[in-house]
């Protein structure tokens, strides 16, 4: 099931979820700029497209894609959309190895999945041939990483949070005036490490296990998270959690481990 675009917060829009990941992106606006932030499967380009355009008129586009982190379901369009607008994208230099085919980083940055089937599947390969998978969804040309200390492009009113654990440059964006959160996988509203995750049983939710670079440090990124007393909850997957129990639901959840 597709939602149709819903504005969560002032001028927050959720793009989704949709697809058996359940699978969010968000369109944000900041005065006269807008961003998308995080750009889905490498197969959603065309149904992002169309949402933006129910948003924002059928002939304009945002000026920034900002990632939260470089996986296959949150940046596999995001070199499409990019080169479609005419727009940079935004990530943590942690996760330009991945951004950008570098076998090498990846290894070194490698969570379970990887090592237990990514990577051998693509040493099986052949060094040519994989290569050559890389080249093709790499978003060097349009990758850009975050300046240390800079404000976030596109969004001068937010403020990007390192939330590290899940992948080595996983970033959340907050906004301080009304406490709008958007948390990636470093925090979500899908039971993902449960196998009702997989039904679309909805509620809080760490990332899942499986495709977690460093866990400690993920669990140090909730805590950082929580005390954010976030009133709107736009995670990476799930419906988006919004109204007064949003921050105590968070903060319940993190200390309970």
């Amino acid at each position: 099931m597709t939602h149709p675009p819903a504005e969560i917060a002032t001028d927050v829009h959720c793009l989704g979820p949709w697809g058996r990941t359940q699978t969010n992106v968000y369109l944000v606006r900041s005065g006269p700029s807008w961003a998308l932030v995080d750009a889905g499967w490498e197969g959603d380009a065309a149904r992002i497209e169309a949402a933006v355009g129910a948003v924002m008129g059928p002939d304009r586009r945002p000026e920034v894609i900002l990632l939260t982190h470089v996986h296959p379901d949150h940046s596999g369009s995001a070199g499409t959309l990019a080169r479609s607008w005419g727009c940079p994208v935004y990530l943590d230099a942690g996760d330009l190895p991945n951004a950008v085919g570098d076998f090498a980083g990846m290894t070194a940055n490698a969570m379970v999945l990887d090592r237990w089937v990514i990577l051998p599947l693509m040493r099986a390969m052949g060094t040519q041939r994989r290569d050559a998978v890389l080249a093709r969804s790499s978003i060097a040309d349009v990758a850009r990483t975050f300046e240390p200390g800079s404000a976030v492009p596109g969004l001068p009113d937010w403020e990007r949070i390192p939330t590290p654990g899940h992948t080595p440059g996983h970033v959340s964006y907050y906004r301080p005036a009304d406490r709008a959160l958007i948390s990636g996988d470093a925090l979500m509203t899908l039971l993902v490490n449960s196998p009702t995750g997989l039904l679309g049983r909805q509620g809080l939710s760490g990332p899942p296990w499986y495709t977690t670079w460093d866990r400690r440090r993920a669990a140090t990124s909730l805590v950082t998270l929580a005390r954010l007393e976030p009133s709107v909850l736009a995670g990476g997957h799930g419906r988006p959690m919004t109204g007064p129990a949003t921050a105590g639901a968070v903060r319940a959840f993190v200390a309970a481990g």
